[in-house]
């Protein structure tokens, strides 16, 4: 039984909470730990970090707060991509699993059903929001719980009407995940967008190539090194197959931030709510799983 909440928070035009800023603080209090700089640079990377959140505190977007953050750390440790090691096994963990995977979707009562859960699973594997998680745990959870929101069936008769759809990917290992769902729902026309640069654990298009997303899908880069979809600085190629795009699937946390309450197209949006900010926006729980039409309120 789909459950909805009464009513979407006024946050959702604008996903702004000073919680947020903590859980930066926490995330690159990690990530400068683990970066060879001195003592003096991350007490100066500190102090950006709190000028950039007082400059637009006002407007904030965590996506673009993310992007500045990262860009200004790249300064100081010369470092494109930090999480290029974790990127790499956690797409070889889930690969590895990956026909395991395949043979339960195989054998499902609901393919779709079972793909797509088994995709959301794949949404823990987050480190802008904490390295520690546990995938099998997450696994299990969401293969014997009901989904808070659950558009689901909306989404499989909109995949079967569509004539061009549009996956926005998220997180590296969840891609292989999601290329698991793109083979069962079988589209003849899906595009797979990715980062326009690296970012946090989100995928590039060496993560795509790297876990066979070409043979079951169109590539293309979204052209922005955001951790998110913020369509006026994509690409001109991304925002013409946005436009084309008859059903949007938006993974994970970042994509729903730059999206949510900012675009009529129909898009939904697949994830585990990771954080008390979107659970308040989305009306529901932390640890809870979404299948969420934009239109639907």
């Amino acid at each position: 039984m789909d459950q909805m909440p009464a009513t979407i928070n006024s946050r959702e035009a604008m996903i702004s909470d000073y919680r947020c800023f903590f859980c930066f603080a926490r995330a690159f209090g990690q990530l400068i730990e683990n970066e060879n700089i001195s003592d003096e640079n991350k007490k100066s990377f500190t102090r950006e970090m709190a000028k950039v959140y007082t400059e637009i505190c006002d407007n904030f977007s965590a996506p673009v707060f993310s992007r500045e953050l990262h860009a200004i750390l790249k300064q100081y440790t010369h470092n494109i991509d930090p999480y290029k090691l974790v990127k790499h096994q956690s797409n070889d963990l889930v690969l590895n699993m990956y026909s395991d995977f395949k043979k339960k979707v195989e054998e499902s009562g609901d393919p779709f059903d079972m793909a797509l859960r088994l995709a959301i699973a794949g949404n823990i594997i987050d480190f802008g929001i904490s390295r520690d998680f546990d995938l099998q745990e997450t696994i299990d959870k969401v293969l014997h719980t009901d989904f808070a929101i659950d558009q689901s069936s909306e989404l499989k008769q909109a995949l079967l009407q569509a004539k061009t759809v549009l996956y926005l990917g998220d997180n590296a290992g969840e891609i292989v995940f999601d290329k698991l769902f793109i083979e069962t729902m079988a589209h003849a026309n899906l595009y797979y967008a990715v980062r326009g640069g690296p970012v946090i654990n989100d995928v590039t298009i060496e993560d795509a190539l790297y876990v066979g997303m070409d043979k079951v899908s169109h590539i293309i880069s979204n052209g922005y090194d955001a951790p998110s979809t913020i369509v006026e600085h994509c690409s001109l190629e991304f925002n013409d197959v946005f436009d084309r795009a008859d059903t949007i699937i938006s993974k994970g946390h970042g994509n729903l931030e730059g999206l949510l309450g900012k675009t009529e197209k129909e898009v939904y949006y697949l994830l585990m709510v990771k954080c008390d900010v979107i659970a308040d926006t989305l009306g529901v729980k932390k640890g809870d799983f979404v299948v969420k039409k934009n239109h639907s309120i």
